[in-house]
């Protein structure tokens, strides 16, 4: 089982960096677009498909248009801080017998697909 989540996260992390090199930005700035924008877009759109109105896209894309304003164009600066806290909220789970490799796939692989299947099956 160890061994498979260290693929699973090493899968996941070449992934990220070759996305990061084909746009030209860091690791740290495609892991925060992806966890923090991409992946919680396509849940809002699906939350929005099944109440069939625009309500949760809508207030993600303006918390995002918030952040954005907020940052002053410093997105890699301040991915750069939101990706050490990220680490730091992963690495605080540590106390109950994980580490790093294993709470980040549980967390940003595991849930995510749960949730998608949660949110798929609200839509059958």
């Amino acid at each position: 089982m160890k061994k498979i989540i260290s693929i699973i996260f090493y899968v996941v992390m070449i992934v990220l960096r070759r996305l990061a090199a084909c746009f030209g930005i860091t690791y740290n700035a495609i892991n925060i677009i992806v966890y923090y924008m991409l992946i919680p877009l396509s849940w809002t759109i699906m939350l929005d498909i099944y109440i069939q109105y625009p309500l949760f896209t809508y207030t993600l894309v303006v918390v995002w248009i918030g952040i954005m304003i907020g940052i002053r164009g410093k997105f890699i600066t301040w991915s750069d801080w939101a990706y050490n806290k990220s680490v730091d909220f992963l690495n605080y789970f540590n106390r109950w017998g994980g580490n790093y490799v294993l709470n980040s796939v549980v967390i940003c692989v595991v849930v995510p697909i749960a949730i998608y299947v949660t949110l798929m099956l609200l839509l059958i």
